[in-house]
């Protein structure tokens, strides 16, 4: 536990060192930005705009509803270095301030940039170890694979998320260390540490299990998703921020009628760790703290998972979720657009847990660059091998190397990856 104290404190130090300053802003007075009727953009017309969007779907309760999503088309990079030193591996962390850490610094990977921040759009610093990623030989990629963002507040945002081997005596900036599994292993299990990019990359580099033993074996799952993507559509279509139903556009900022909802409100930030030293923004603001929770269970002595078919309003194709996703702990069991059986799994087995073992209960953030102060809470709860569970044909039981399979085909969305990892950090490569 010293090492991981020596870690906290060096966290500590950052703070200290770091000058980092935010403020909130009025939309209409952002610096560099347009805010028109139709939509929130910069002026450079990179990095990302604002724009409202109308949804048709029969998955949802909901069966149409309009809402704003950021729409940022562009793939960007989220890169680890990883080196073997003294029989162990490890791997280089930046302590990154970002404008919507509620805790200001969090644990970011070595490499954590849009294209527009990595092609300089800013005019600002380059950004740093970003050569380590051009050029790249097959020999040194781990891990290399696209992967979504959420769904339910970005339209078609992706990431490259890759880990790459390095040799040779590499320098490091006083804002990153190197950290081994073990360590990086303890520090998940802390709140707030490990921003979501960091967890989303260690996602797609959990060991298989030598062991695997699963319920359903992958022609039965193939042939569940694929049914589910013909029963179920979702369309969206873009229309103009003034046009968005239920939702009041203002100068100040975006905020959904009923005040259940996220909003868009401005930041201004200065900072002299960053590319840039100062700069205006908009980002959104989540309501209250979310949850994702797994369900799982031990049979012929394999972990499996109750996953969960999805549809989001972002994303263009179908793809994988955890056993309950909310964005409103507090309200969800009076949440209409949740279904009765995910309300079910909330109350028994999430918040009063009558039956089960919770294996694995904390706070980790959204990433701070498009989130204000939005924090999710991440469970695994085990129950027992011969509960008799409800369960309808939109879930399926996966064991571990099944549910490692389809993060790496990227089917996976976020909330299920980062909680997959969070559970199984102790075991990435």
């Amino acid at each position: 536990m010293k090492k991981i104290k020596k870690i906290t404190n060096w966290i500590v130090l950052r703070k200290k060192k770091v000058f980092f300053w935010v403020k909130k802003k009025n939309l209409s007075e952002l610096k560099n930005w347009h805010i028109t009727t139709n939509k929130i953009y910069h002026q450079s017309k990179k990095f990302f705009q604002v724009v409202g969007v109308r949804i048709n779907s029969n998955f949802h309760k909901n069966k149409s509803w309009d809402q704003p999503l950021i729409f940022q088309n562009e793939i960007g990079i989220l890169g680890i270095l990883r080196r073997k030193n003294k029989g162990s591996f490890q791997y280089l962390m930046q302590a990154k301030m970002e404008p919507g850490n509620v805790n200001r610094l969090q644990l970011s990977p070595t490499v954590q940039a849009t294209r527009s921040n990595f092609t300089r759009i800013h005019s600002g610093k380059r950004v740093k170890y970003l050569n380590f990623f051009k050029n790249l030989k097959k020999k040194q990629i781990l891990v290399s694979a696209v992967q979504s963002e959420q769904g339910s507040r970005y339209l078609f945002k992706f990431n490259k998320n890759i880990i790459i081997n390095v040799s040779g005596n590499i320098k490091s900036d006083p804002n990153y260390i190197w950290l081994t599994k073990y360590e990086i292993g303890k520090l998940i299990k802390k709140n707030n540490v490990l921003n979501m990019d960091s967890i989303s990359v260690l996602s797609c580099a959990i060991k298989k299990n030598i062991y695997d033993l699963p319920e359903n074996d992958f022609s039965k799952i193939k042939y569940w998703f694929y049914n589910l993507k013909k029963k179920y559509f979702i369309k969206r279509k873009i229309i103009p921020l003034s046009k968005i139903k239920n939702w009041k556009f203002d100068k100040k900022s975006i905020f959904h009628k009923s005040k259940k909802h996220f909003s868009i409100i401005g930041v201004k930030v200065q900072a002299d760790s960053r590319e840039v030293n100062e700069w205006e923004q908009p980002i959104i603001q989540e309501k209250k703290l979310g949850l994702s929770g797994f369900i799982t269970k031990n049979v012929n002595s394999t972990y499996h998972y109750l996953v969960s078919f999805s549809l989001k309003p972002g994303l263009k194709y179908p793809g994988l979720s955890c056993t309950v996703r909310t964005s409103n702990l507090k309200d969800c069991l009076i949440n209409h657009n949740h279904t009765d059986l995910m309300k079910h799994y909330l109350k028994k087995y999430f918040i009063y847990n009558t039956n089960g073992i919770i294996k694995y209960s904390k706070i980790h953030s959204d990433e701070g660059g498009r989130f204000f102060h939005s924090q999710n809470k991440y469970v695994v709860v085990q129950i027992d091998k011969n509960e008799r569970i409800k369960i309808n044909d939109n879930y399926i039981w996966m064991s571990h190397n099944q549910v490692l399979h389809f993060i790496k085909k990227g089917i996976f969305n976020i909330d299920a990856r980062l909680l997959f990892a969070c559970f199984n950090m102790k075991n990435i490569l």
